[in-house]
């Protein structure tokens, strides 16, 4: 997952989140690798892996070589090369636009590269519409964090345990105060520490036990207030409902300060009170009446 480009080259117990099934006309065939989560000493499900120091030169940003937009010597079926402009505000200011996903053709060239070379042509634009529909709730995720948060601890601590918006949430998207995209780096091989405390809970819980994440990122977000928090998402396969593929992201911020803590704790914490208080449906109601005067 992830496989954002900086520049154009030259030529779960259940996973935490609601799952995201993506739509009919992109579902990957069974011998898609993205259906299945990759053992622990396989490749990663994204074939970007970075090289060891010395291979190739790597991008900066995301910690992966520019692979050419060219067709293989041995392909039998020409891949698209043109690339989807994501929705993700990519770099330190506005005027940097926004992340490119990969074309098909730079995915098949990825897996080509990292030995894949059984994945069939036909399989990799559904592959790459998967791919970047996962990258979208990803950056959603991260905006709902972000929303609630980037106020300030206090102004998310009330909204966590009242059901209040943050003024953020009420605005809903403001251009110059959305979060922007840093860099990320594919960490497939190094597990969370919450996706290992799940896999216990499995080992001695068997009925509540759940595959290993297939995939993990770090994402770097720059705050409107120029602080850069790291984000930590693991991917989930969650099998088929009605012959669609699901997946699980589990995104929530790196506990690399107290305050990215407290802001775990607080997301958590205040859910479970508002349901055990009925806060979530006062504070529903309380909408509710405002948008009614508003509208008299």
């Amino acid at each position: 997952m992830g496989w954002f480009w900086a520049d154009a080259p030259a030529a779960p117990a259940s996973p935490p989140n609601k799952p995201l099934s993506p739509p009919k006309d992109t579902r990957p065939p069974p011998s898609c690798p993205m259906n299945k989560p990759a053992p622990v000493a396989a490749p990663s499900a994204c074939p970007m892996n970075p090289p060891k120091d010395g291979e190739e030169k790597l991008n900066p940003l995301n910690l992966m070589p520019d692979l050419a937009n060219v067709r293989q010597p041995s392909q039998k079926i020409d891949l698209p090369t043109e690339r989807t402009v994501s929705s993700i505000p990519k770099g330190e200011a506005e005027t940097e636009g926004k992340w490119e996903y990969p074309s098909p053709q730079q995915m098949y060239n990825a897996l080509i590269r990292k030995g894949h070379d059984q994945t069939p042509e036909d399989a990799v634009q559904a592959m790459v519409a998967v791919h970047n529909f996962l990258n979208e709730g990803a950056w959603g995720e991260i905006k709902t964090w972000e929303h609630r948060w980037s106020s300030g601890l206090w102004e998310g601590l009330k909204a966590s345990f009242t059901g209040e918006a943050t003024p953020m949430e009420v605005k809903g998207s403001d251009p110059e105060g959305e979060p922007r995209l840093l860099r990320f780096q594919g960490r497939s091989q190094d597990p969370t520490p919450k996706s290992q405390i799940l896999q216990l809970v499995g080992k001695v819980f068997p009925n509540r036990a759940t595959p290993p994440p297939f995939d993990r990122h770090d994402w770097f977000v720059k705050r409107k207030d120029g602080e850069v928090r790291r984000y930590v998402i693991d991917y989930y396969s969650g099998g088929l409902e009605n012959d669609l593929p699901v997946f699980y992201l589990d995104v929530r911020p790196a506990i690399d300060s107290v305050g990215q803590g407290v802001e775990r704790l607080g997301m958590w914490t205040g859910g479970v009170w508002r349901k055990a208080t009925g806060a979530s449906v006062r504070a529903a109601e309380a909408r509710a009446a405002a948008e009614a005067k508003k509208d008299e």
